[in-house]
Order: C-alpha cells, then sequence, then structure tokens
C-alpha cells in the first residue's frame, strides 16, 4: 500500500454487541477507520463466548468468532450504567464520526443512547442502529437474532428445506454478516450526505428487514398474488432441472439450468441418454415440467452411477451450470477463494499464522489494512481515554467511581 488507508482518521465507536454491528464497524476498520469497541467491565461483549456454546465448534485457545468480528479494533472497559460514564460516553460521541449501537429501543433511552440525545453533541456524527425487528412497530422492543428475525420471521427457514422435513437451524451469524453489510452501505451513504451537507444523520437496519430483502423475489410474488412456493419435494420438483441430485459416492450436484433449449441437448449428451431429447414427454420446457417427477427419478437412477469427479468432468466438458454442495472443510481448502483474497492472515507477529475471512467489500484501488488480533477485554482503555483528553488522575478517578475497569 503506498498511501493511506481509505478510511484512516474516520472515528467509529462499536457500542454494540454480537455480531450484525460489530461486524459493520469490522468492515470500516478492514477500510483503516480507527474502532473503539464499548464493553462492559468484567463481562466484555456476551460474543466473547459465543464460540463455547453448542452447536458452534469449539477449538482450544482460539476464540475465532472474536477475532472474526472484532479485528481492528481498540477495547476500553466502560460501565454505561455508571453515572461517572457520562463524561466518557459523551467524550466518544464527541470525537466520533460513526456510532453503531444495537441496544433495543428501551435500553437506548434508559442509557441515554437515543440519537436525539446525542446528535446535539456532535452534529456531524453519522448514528448507526441495527436492531431486530426495526424501530417502529408493535415487535419494536423485541431481542432479535438473525436465526428468529432474519429466518424464522422473513419465511426463509421455511422455504430452504424439503417438503416434509421440518426447519433445520441456520448457520450462525449468517443473516448477521448480511446486514452488517447493509448496515456499512448505510453508513459510506450517510458519510456520503455528511460530504455534501456537512451534517450527520441515522442509519438504521434491521436483521427483520434483511431477511425480507433476502427472501424478496418470491415475497414479491406473493405480495402481487401469486401462490406461496412450497418448500420443494426433490423427488417431486417443480423442476427437475433445477433440483439436487446424489453421486454414487454419496456427494451432491445441483443442478441450475438457466437456458434450457440450449443446455438440455448438451446435458442429455454429457449422461449418456441423447436420445432422450426427441422423446416428446421431455420435448420442451412445459412437457418437462409435467414430468418433472419420472425424469427426477431417472435423474436420480443416473446420478447414482458415476462418483462425484466423474460427474464433474462430464459436466464441465459440456459446459453445463451446476454446484457442488461442498462441506465446511472443503470450502477452507478452496482454491477459488485463495486466489480471489477470501482468506488473510491475521498480523499476530508469528510465523504461522491463522487465517480469518474477508470482508466481501472490495475496491481495486483502496487495499486494505492487515487484519490485527481482537483486543482483549478493556486492553485499550487508557489509550482512549488519553485520547479523549483525559489525563491519569481524571482516569484514576474514573476507576475510582467504577465508570472504567
Amino acid at each position: 500500500m503506498n498511501h493511506p488507508p481509505l478510511l484512516e482518521g474516520l472515528h467509529v465507536v462499536d457500542l454494540a454487541s454480537f455480531i450484525a454491528g460489530p461486524a459493520a464497524c469490522t468492515v470500516l476498520g478492514d477500510f483503516g477507520a480507527d474502532v473503539v469497541k464499548v464493553e462492559p467491565p468484567r463481562v466484555g461483549d456476551a460474543y466473547r463466548s459465543l464460540s463455547r456454546v453448542p452447536p458452534n465448534p469449539h477449538v482450544e485457545g482460539v476464540n475465532y468468532p472474536w477475532q472474526l468480528d472484532n479485528r481492528n479494533k481498540r477495547s476500553i472497559a466502560l460501565d454505561l450504567k455508571s453515572a461517572g460514564a457520562q463524561p466518557v460516553l459523551q467524550g466518544l460521541v464527541r470525537w466520533a464520526d460513526v456510532l453503531v449501537t444495537n441496544f433495543p429501543p428501551r435500553t437506548r433511552a434508559k442509557l441515554g443512547l437515543e440519537y436525539e440525545a446525542l446528535a446535539p453533541l456532535n452534529p456531524r456524527l453519522i448514528y448507526a442502529d441495527v436492531t431486530g425487528f426495526g424501530e417502529e412497530g408493535p415487535d419494536a422492543h423485541l431481542p432479535g437474532f438473525d436465526v428468529t428475525a432474519y429466518w424464522a420471521r422473513s419465511g426463509l427457514m421455511h422455504l430452504t428445506r424439503q417438503q416434509g422435513v421440518p426447519p433445520a437451524m441456520n448457520a450462525f451469524g449468517s443473516g448477521d454478516h448480511s446486514t452488517a453489510i447493509t448496515l456499512f452501505a448505510g453508513i459510506m451513504t450517510a458519510l456520503y450526505r455528511r460530504e455534501r451537507t456537512g451534517q450527520g444523520a441515522r442509519v438504521t437496519a434491521s436483521l427483520l428487514a434483511e431477511g425480507a430483502w433476502a427472501a424478496s423475489m418470491w415475497l414479491q410474488a406473493v405480495m402481487v398474488g401469486a401462490k406461496a412456493p412450497r418448500p420443494i419435494d426433490r423427488a417431486d420438483p417443480p423442476n427437475a432441472l433445477a433440483n439436487m441430485y446424489r453421486t454414487a459416492d454419496d456427494r451432491w450436484i445441483v443442478l441450475v439450468f438457466a437456458n434450457e433449449d440450449k443446455q438440455v441437448p448438451l446435458f442429455l449428451k454429457a449422461i449418456g441418454r441423447p436420445e432422450a431429447a426427441q422423446n416428446p414427454r421431455y420435448a420442451d420446457s412445459a412437457s418437462r415440467r409435467a414430468h418433472s417427477g419420472e425424469i427426477a427419478a431417472l435423474l436420480d437412477k443416473t446420478f447414482a452411477t458415476r462418483t462425484l469427479a466423474e460427474w464433474r468432468e462430464a459436466l464441465d466438458t459440456a459446459g453445463l451450470t451446476y454446484g457442488v454442495v461442498q462441506t465446511l472443510e472443503e470450502c477452507a481448502r478452496d482454491p477459488q477463494l485463495f486466489a480471489n483474497r477470501v482468506f488473510v492472515p491475521i498480523d499476530d507477529g508469528s510465523d504461522t499464522p491463522h487465517l480469518t475471512v474477508d470482508s466481501p467489500v472490495r475496491l481495486d484501488q483502496e487495499p486494505k489494512v492487515r487484519p490485527r488480533p481482537a483486543p482483549d477485554l478493556g486492553e485499550h482503555t487508557d489509550s482512549v481515554l488519553h485520547d479523549l483528553g483525559f489525563d491519569d488522575a481524571g482516569i484514576e478517578e474514573l476507576r475510582k467511581a467504577e465508570a472504567v475497569a
């Protein structure tokens, strides 16, 4: 990097917990922003302990989710419930360009963290607020996680399963990380507005709105009168050429043919059944839909005759569109992800650093900073307080008042 990071000099206060809000701050930090993570003394952000909660995998001595979403941050241990914390909070607000919170509305009001209370301290402040179910309505006060708000309430959990099978638990954090990118986009839009107007703004995002956006193609169909899609029965699918099939070595292939007129003859040749193209039952899209269960049964038998490697060779040679249902272990070794620098080393000074997942926002002309280790609880309390103008005596007074650890 031959010039300063794009967001160097941007001050960010991370008052959020768990994933969506802090992850948005992580993306800002990836581009060089100075992010201060505010955590309660003694216990810290509860996200620090999530890796010990099943079904999350446990790795002894490695707090992988904390590293993922809190790299490149400084941590200050501040008790926002303490009256003595108010001067520190006000100092952070005046220092900040961006403040991110995910406290429920009632908690924000109790702690004096509402936008209306903080904006007068800093008219240029970008106040970013992420909730489970939005700022208004009867459920605005409810706590929300990605599994409850993004996945369950949006309809995604109902749809992303096989017919007759109970809903499955999603991969933890998947809705949160999508929402984090939306929050980041909102923050950058507000910063652009500030460049034009000189004024700060309030940015909002919610897990429920993000889930509705993720489901929006089919949700939009229902809103204009279409019949709601049902969970798919892969043995009798609406479209046998947009379906999953098991190979001889117990792997799964997903077919997705967008241009059937062109792809079906190539596919039939690749699977050794070119004569089927002349069968009137399979001759066009309408007839294939009418006989989708029959076609799925034939393809089940066909795909079961060869291994995944054999099918990949046949389908690749034919130039067909398909996907392999990879395991996480395979994804972690996928050369395509390495080639595109999706996995990057943590700059911890070791000879063989752990890798972490990079945030997905890229600018070719603006390299990101190298990921640094996520902070220990309160690791930077003194340095942050000094940045806010507190001297050693003032910091000691804050400790006596138990406002900071």
